[in-house]
């Protein structure tokens, strides 16, 4: 078995047998794989608590015979400690690990989403601002080249508005296109400067009816990409 390098998050664990627990992780230059943490979970493991989902860690890893590689070594890069003190800051984490997991393609590098999930990371550490995952879902999309449409009317291609929202058609119609969901002239400047230049102005905004507003327009788009519902974003919201 031949052994390899990376830096990675871990984005979701579960256990195996009595001792061990799958690890996956997003590699940054290795893309998201599964790997087995041997005896990780016994008291006085060598890994102590530095494969828990959302550490940002340096793995050294043996290439296995199937699916699943072997941990050997994990060293911490950012610990975020303020991320696992806090349950804001941890729901808001696990909003982002759960989009990148369902995003990321098996054992395919994919970099810059790697460093989209890490800067995002330390956002929630540094700031936790109300609209980082609403943002990060926005620039997942935009990464995936799926973007809502908020400048114009998919339909026509109006600039003038007034607009609605019609994400199964791919963005926003005006009046004379047809209906679709009722949406604020702020909510729409919002998720127009996260996709335009303006992210930190958005997310410096306080939390409020027009950060929910985009939260739960970024959501929807992001759940019908994926064809599936985001269970962290639930929590949160709760």
């Amino acid at each position: 078995m031949s052994l390899y390098r990376d830096t990675a998050v871990v984005l979701r664990t579960h256990k195996l047998g009595e001792a061990d627990r799958v690890v996956v992780l997003m590699g940054r230059a290795t893309g998201k794989l599964r790997a087995v943490a041997k005896g990780v979970r016994r008291t006085g493991s060598k890994f102590g608590s530095r494969l828990e989902p959302g550490s940002h860690v340096q793995v050294q890893l043996h290439e296995g015979r199937g699916e699943l590689d072997i941990v050997t070594q994990a060293e911490s890069v950012e610990p975020f400690p303020r991320t696992r003190e806090d349950l804001s800051r941890l729901s808001r984490a696990a909003a982002l690990l759960e989009a990148v997991d369902q995003v990321a393609q098996d054992r395919e590098p994919a970099p810059r989403l790697f460093d989209m999930l890490v800067g995002g990371l330390r956002t929630v550490e540094e700031r936790n601002p109300p609209l980082v995952a609403a943002a990060f879902y926005l620039k997942l999309l935009s990464v995936e080249g799926v973007a809502p449409e908020f400048d114009r009317c998919v339909g026509c291609g109006d600039e003038d508005g007034p607009f609605a929202l019609l994400l199964e058609r791919g963005g926003v119609h005006c009046r004379a296109c047809g209906s679709g969901r009722p949406v604020t002239d702020e909510a729409l400047a919002v998720s127009r400067a996260v996709l335009g230049g303006g992210l930190n102005a958005a997310l410096a905004l306080p939390e409020g009816t027009v950060t929910h507003e985009v939260e739960a327009l970024a959501t929807t788009a992001l759940e019908g990409h994926l064809e599936r519902r985001l269970r962290a974003v639930r929590v949160l919201h709760d």
